[in-house]
This record gives C-alpha cells, sequence and structure tokens, in this order.
C-alpha cells in the first residue's frame, strides 16, 4: 500500500497509463485546463453563504472566458469541450454546470445554426451577456418533442410571439437568474405558422438586463437544489415579440420571405432532434465530467487511506487502514472500474468525432453517458465512505461530487429514458456475434475469452427480451415493451460493458511491455472478472463456464484486488490531478489533522489538563 514513483522507469509507467486515460495527445488536449484549475481563482474558498457562491461560480466563468484565445473555437470542439467537463467538474460543479450551458447547449446552438454568419455574437464571446438553454418545462423532460411553449409567427411584425399556456409549460431548471449579470436564452418552443404545428425549434431571446427580467419574461428561483448552488429558475413568457432572426432556422425549417413555412425534413420530431442535437455533446460532457469526478474521489480515497493509522491487530504496530481488505478490496475494484469509464468515455468520444456510422455512434454516446454516470455515482459514494464522517465536511470536496452526480445523471437525458430507448433500437438489431467459444469453457486467464463471456451476456439479455415480447399479446406495444424492458436494459448495461472491456484490450495492446502494460492488464482482468462473477449462474447455464471455473472465480477476483491494491498509490498518480487541487482538500493530504486544529488550544499555549478542568 505504500508503492512510490521512484525511478525513471516508474515514471514512464505513469506517463504511459495517464496517456491511456486521457488519450495521446493529453498534453495538448488537457493541459490547459489542469493548468487553470492550478491557479489562484479556482482554488477552494473559505466557506461562504450559497449567494456568495453563486455569484463566486459567474466571476469564475469570465476568468475562464478571460483565458480562453476564442469561445468559439471552444464551442466549435467537442474534445474541448469534455475537457472543460473532465477537469472543472472536480473543482466547481456549479461553474462547469454554467460552463457547459454557455458555451455548449447556447453559443454551439447559435455556430451549428449559422449564428458565426448572420448574427452578431460578440456579446456572449466577451460575457457581456451569459447565454443559458431554456428547454425542459415542468411537465416536459424526457419528452421534450412534446413542449407546449409557443412561438407564433406574426405577419404584420415580421417576427414571433412567445406564450406560456399554462402553468406545465413553464420552463424548467435554467439558470436564468440575477446572477452573473444580463442573460439571453434559446428557447425551444412550437411554432405555428397560420395556426399550424410545425414542430419544436430553437428561438434566440434576451431575458435579463443587469438587474430583472424584461417585459413579457417572468422568473422565479427554484428552491435550492442540494448541492453545489445554480440560479435554478422557473421562467415563462407572456406575449414576447421577438424578430424574424430570432429563430434559429435551417434545412431542418424556415420562415420564408413570404411568411411562408418550409423544411427538408417532414417529420416533426426529427425537426426537433436536429434543433437540438447540441444534447449529444452535452452527453459526451456529462461522461467526461463523472469520470474526472470519480478519479478525483478515488484519489482522495487512495491518499487519506495511506496515512490514516489504527491500531494493528491485538494493540500492535498502528497501521494504515488502507492495509486492511475491506478498505482496500472496494478501491482496488473501483480502481478498475474508474479505468473502464475513462476508455469508455474516450471510445465514444472518439466515434462520434469521426463522424462514421452516425446513428451507431450517437446510440453509444448516449450508452456510455448513462453507464459511466451511473459508475461515477457507485464510486463516490463507496470513495465516500471509505473516508468516514470528514468525507460528509464540505471542505473535503467529496460532498458536492455526490449531489454533483446526481445531476450528470439527470442532464442532457434521464439516464433510464436514454437506455430504454437504446434499449429499443438494440432489440432489433442483429444479434452481436458469439463471443466465447460454444465448445466449452475456456481460460479465465485469458481477456480474450473474458471478453468473450461479456459479449454473450449481452446475447444472453436481448434473446431473453425478444422471448419475453413474443409471448406477449400483440396490438398491445406499451405490454410488449413492459415484458421486454427488464432484460433489453439488462442488455444495454452489458452491452457498455462489453464496450469498456475491448477499450481495454486495446489500450492494453498498444502498450510497450513493462510496467504499465501489466497494471493495465491486472485492471482489465479485474474489472471483466467482477462482472462475468455477477453472472455465473446464466454463463454456467449457457455452458459457457463450468461449475469448477464458477467456483473458482471468487478467489480469482480476490487475487486480482491482493494484485491492484498493491499499486493504487502508483495508479493515482496516473490521473495526473494537479497538486494544487489535492491541496485544496485537506484529508487529502498526510498533515490533514492540522485543519482540525485549534491554535487557542491548551496543547498549542502549554496549558494543563486542570487549567482546562478548572475553566470548565
Amino acid at each position: 500500500m505504500t508503492a512510490t514513483i521512484d525511478s525513471p522507469s516508474a515514471e514512464r509507467s505513469t506517463e504511459l497509463l495517464t496517456g491511456v486515460l486521457l488519450g495521446g495527445n493529453h498534453r495538448r488536449e488537457h493541459g490547459f485546463w489542469q493548468r487553470l484549475i492550478s491557479t489562484q481563482p479556482f482554488r477552494r474558498p473559505d466557506h461562504r453563504t450559497t449567494e456568495e457562491r453563486l455569484a463566486l461560480t459567474y466571476e469564475r466563468l469570465r476568468v475562464l472566458n478571460d483565458c480562453l484565445d476564442s469561445g468559439a473555437r471552444l464551442a466549435a470542439d467537442p474534445r474541448a469541450l469534455a475537457a472543460l467537463h473532465e477537469w472543472l467538474g472536480p473543482v466547481d460543479p456549479a461553474l462547469t454546470t454554467v460552463a457547459g450551458i454557455h458555451y455548449n447547449l447556447f453559443l454551439g446552438s447559435l455556430l451549428d445554426h449559422g449564428g458565426d454568419g448572420h448574427r452578431d455574437l460578440s456579446d456572449f464571446l466577451r460575457l457581456r451577456r451569459i447565454g443559458t438553454f431554456l428547454c425542459t418545462e415542468v411537465s416536459h423532460g424526457n419528452d421534450a418533442a412534446a413542449v407546449e411553449t409557443t412561438a407564433e409567427y406574426d405577419r404584420e411584425r415580421d417576427g414571433f410571439v412567445l406564450c406560456t399556456p399554462h402553468a406545465g409549460a413553464q420552463k424548467f431548471m435554467p439558470n436564468t437568474g440575477p446572477a452573473g449579470g444580463p442573460k439571453t436564452g434559446l428557447v425551444a418552443a412550437r411554432l405555428l405558422v397560420d395556426g399550424a404545428d410545425q414542430g419544436v425549434f430553437l428561438f434566440l431571446v434576451p431575458l435579463t438586463d443587469e438587474g430583472q427580467p424584461l417585459p413579457g419574461v417572468h422568473i422565479r428561483r427554484l428552491p435550492t437544489r442540494t448541492g453545489s448552488p445554480v440560479d435554478h429558475c422557473l421562467t415563462s413568457f407572456d406575449r414576447v415579440f421577438v424578430g424574424r432572426a430570432a429563430l434559429l432556422d435551417g434545412d431542418h425549417g424556415r420562415v420564408g420571405a413570404d411568411g411562408e413555412f418550409s423544411s427538408a425534413v417532414d417529420n416533426r420530431r426529427r425537426r426537433f432532434l436536429a434543433s437540438i442535437g447540441r444534447v449529444t455533446s452535452g452527453k459526451i460532457s456529462m461522461a467526461a465530467c463523472a469520470v474526472g469526478c470519480a478519479r478525483a474521489t478515488l484519489a482522495v480515497a487512495v491518499r487519506y487511506g495511506g496515512h490514516r493509522y489504527i491500531s494493528g491487530p491485538r494493540g500492535s504496530h498502528r497501521v494504515p487502514v488502507i492495509a486492511h481488505r475491506s478498505h482496500h478490496g472496494p478501491l482496488a475494484a473501483a480502481m478498475a472500474t474508474v479505468f473502464a469509464m475513462s476508455l469508455l468515455h474516450r471510445k465514444a468520444l472518439d466515434r462520434w468525432e469521426r463522424g462514421e456510422r452516425r446513428e451507431e455512434a450517437e446510440r453509444l454516446v448516449a450508452v456510455a453517458k448513462g453507464w459511466i454516470t451511473w459508475q461515477a455515482r457507485s464510486v463516490i459514494v463507496e470513495c465516500r465512505e471509505r473516508c468516514g464522517a470528514q468525507a460528509l465536511l464540505e471542505h473535503n470536496g467529496m460532498s458536492e461530487l455526490v449531489t454533483g452526480v446526481e445531476g450528470a445523471i439527470t442532464a442532457e437525458g434521464d439516464n433510464l429514458a436514454i437506455h430504454a430507448k437504446a434499449a429499443a433500437e438494440m432489440l432489433f438489431a442483429a444479434a452481436p456475434a458469439a463471443g466465447a467459444s460454444s465448445s466449452g469453457p475456456g481460460d479465465l486467464d485469458d481477456p480474450g475469452f473474458l471478453g468473450g463471456l461479456l459479449a454473450e451476456l449481452e446475447r444472453i439479455w436481448f434473446v431473453r427480451a425478444r422471448e419475453r415480447m413474443g409471448l406477449a399479446p400483440h396490438g398491445d406495444p406499451l405490454g410488449r415493451w413492459n415484458a421486454a424492458a427488464g432484460p433489453a436494459l439488462r442488455g444495454v448495461e452489458a452491452h457498455a460493458q462489453r464496450q469498456a472491456a475491448e477499450a481495454y484490450a486495446e489500450a492494453v495492446a498498444v502498450l510497450p511491455e513493462g510496467p504499465a502494460r501489466d497494471r493495465l492488464g491486472e485492471l482489465e482482468r479485474l474489472f471483466a472478472l467482477d462482472r462475468i462473477a455477477r453472472n455465473s449462474g446464466d454463463l454456467l447455464a449457457a455452458g459457457l463456464l463450468s461449475a469448477d471455473q464458477v467456483n473458482g472465480l471468487p478467489d480469482r477476483v480476490e487475487q486480482l484486488i491482493t494484485t491492484v491494491a498493491a499499486h493504487l498509490p502508483d495508479l493515482v498518480d496516473s490521473f495526473a490531478l494537479p497538486p494544487e487541487l489535492l491541496a485544496d482538500w485537506p484529508i487529502a493530504g498526510a498533515d490533514y489533522v492540522a485543519a482540525y486544529d485549534d491554535p487557542g488550544a491548551f496543547w498549542q499555549t502549554g496549558g494543563g489538563r486542570d487549567t482546562v478542568r478548572g475553566e470548565r
């Protein structure tokens, strides 16, 4: 448990593993953000009220913007947006939220719809106005294509009139409050032309000035969300007029100079999806944020476990708490999962950026976002528990990340909803090719065989889903889906695990022989065996594991935990977390007791116990 980097060979191994986690060009892709969060404006502040912390969030947004060579270039680069979320997430979840909204959802949508051509973006690029995104409504979240805010074309004034027809159509949770200065929003509204519903489009709408909402715009603060504060509000419109240029148009739909609507897309739902295309980039960013937060909490838990000493067996010499199997076991398993999360995130990002087989790439992004953010929650909660009561204190960083990851699970589509959509699509896709040998069990030391077993689990669950759907009555689509949903969702989970295992295998294959490859191979096997052990009954029934192999799985997992645990400190070093970041969390340092010291206490002043008793 006390491995350290003390040789060029060890440093080289750490550098190779950092490249696995962050990509081969990690210095160029991530260096700016690592340096940024190391500067004074991003250090953890002293205790502040909720309003002071909210003000700090927007102050930091301006510092960030001033450091950029181009906000438009950031908005147009999905890798840079992902890196922003990966590094800002552990530092300030609220900042990550408002920055993601401004640069990705707001500026990115404007750029995607020709905003750099006929719109002046200078106010948004210089943050004289902050951009926000108003899509979700009180009554419409994952079914956002059904939003009820309307934008009716006014022929006489050649513009659009926005209205909120009832309480359920109020825009829910955009950061439209007064904090940070004037705000402008992209509002998802149903376009009405001569009474005809043409589907949901985005409209650029000024919302507030320096101190209050603009005429016709109603904004009410929502109750405080647990965790890092954001100025989430309810926002509604009372016949707010905006000009023709407010419509973010394109091939998916436009209103011509003659006031007539035209579109190259017949389906209104596809028009809406074209309008909110930035949500996919948002899913990538949510996964990146979850990966960054999980790595940070795991790093703190490993460091704290190494310098939190407790009495050894029978009162013998003191030992670090991480020496206990009950402590280092969950952290070793978390390490294998965090590497899997990181590899799957980068795989989804690479596939999306290449633009090949768009529908499949988009589905992988959705599956990865759901699986990664759920895994992050498990890792963060486990790490919090391993650090005891001190990790519940805000200044130790973990408590706000516990609540912050809940936001990532819900943002850009609730995980269950996007996994259900993926499950429905995959139910009717071709079954994955057989992975493990159909002639019988293979070798549990062979990563290829383990990856094949994970592929078989995906196939098993989707076969079950199809069988259950076939038994349900025809003519009842909801009943048929309900019959298949349980195993189909398990199939999506298995699909994510298979994709992560394949990413592991690809990463191991390109590493040179040596310690880094050994460490990554151990993590790869631990990740796969842990998932296989959870499903060993299904694999045994399918003849893909023998009874002896099933009985031996716990020992295999335990052996790998012991091996991985011995290298946890070195593996944490491969996360490349800036020292300044870790220094802001007292329990990450060996001198963490100093954070709780009392300069006026008797042990500092030289007073004795008798003096203390007398004062009482």
